[in-house]
């Protein structure tokens, strides 16, 4: 954890911040950094079942890079992919979690902020949340990883739309394209995110952690390996499927170990 990376552990679920409010939460390269290694160090912890990433302040999740810092950070080639290995980390650790993530969205939520939020299982948005890659207009590529994320989410025609008009598009029209999961009123944002988190982390966590895996797999050109097949039955051996059909014949509530 950093200044500019918060974590707030409420009991099993991971809120984390990102805090420059005075920049709309745009940033630098060592923040990067910074997320990718809350996200990897979270995910590493067995006591959690789910992670919400938010930015602070009123204005925004995330407004992407930090601009003012590209003559320092991203000037010349190797600096640029030094900048990106570290912003592809960023992405990579919140779409490979072993924990699920759901992007907590209001405001300006751009760029490389989009990116980190397409890379979270649910994205969840405030009427005031604004979507976009304006990519077009600072003279950028998109890497294939990314491009990847953004197509795998609203199709090519829309990534398209995306990078080429480089739009900034309103929380019901992004919705529409299926760039996120659902919106809400502003007031109720916090509360239907962290309703979400708990129905997540009450369910079995080995259960959701195979579910993401083989949505990911599902999306991978290529036949399923044997082994692949086979490990469709590894939950039989699971403690947690014996306590959920237990708990339900017994009218409880499971208890689940991750086990």
């Amino acid at each position: 954890m950093t200044d500019t990376i918060l974590v707030d552990r409420r009991d099993d679920i991971a809120v984390v911040t990102i805090n420059r409010p005075e920049k709309r939460n745009a940033m630098r390269q060592g923040d990067w950094i910074a997320m990718a290694d809350t996200l990897d160090g979270l995910g590493a912890d067995d006591s959690l079942r789910c992670i919400v990433l938010r930015g602070a302040g009123e204005t925004a999740f995330c407004a992407g890079a930090d601009i003012s810092g590209f003559e320092e950070e991203r000037s010349t080639r190797e600096k640029v992919r030094a900048y990106e290995a570290a912003t592809g980390r960023a992405f990579s650790a919140a779409h490979t979690c072993r924990h699920p993530v759901i992007a907590m969205i209001h405001g300006f939520c751009l760029g490389g902020g989009f990116e980190l939020a397409l890379g979270c299982d649910l994205r969840i948005s405030a009427m005031s949340g604004r979507f976009g890659i304006p990519a077009k207009n600072v003279g950028l590529f998109l890497s294939y990883s990314l491009l990847e994320l953004l197509i795998d989410a609203g199709g090519k025609a829309i990534a398209k739309e995306v990078l080429l008009e480089g739009r900034i598009l309103p929380a019901l029209e992004a919705q529409s394209k299926n760039l996120i999961t659902r919106v809400v009123d502003d007031d109720g944002l916090e509360e239907e995110v962290m309703a979400a988190a708990r129905r997540i982390a009450d369910g079995a966590p080995l259960t959701a952690r195979w579910h993401r895996e083989a949505i990911r797999r599902i999306a991978q050109p290529g036949p399923y390996s044997a082994a692949e097949l086979e490990a469709q039955y590894d939950y039989a051996d699971s403690d947690d499927y014996r306590a959920g059909y237990q708990a339900f014949l017994e009218g409880k509530k499971p208890s689940f170990s991750g086990r």
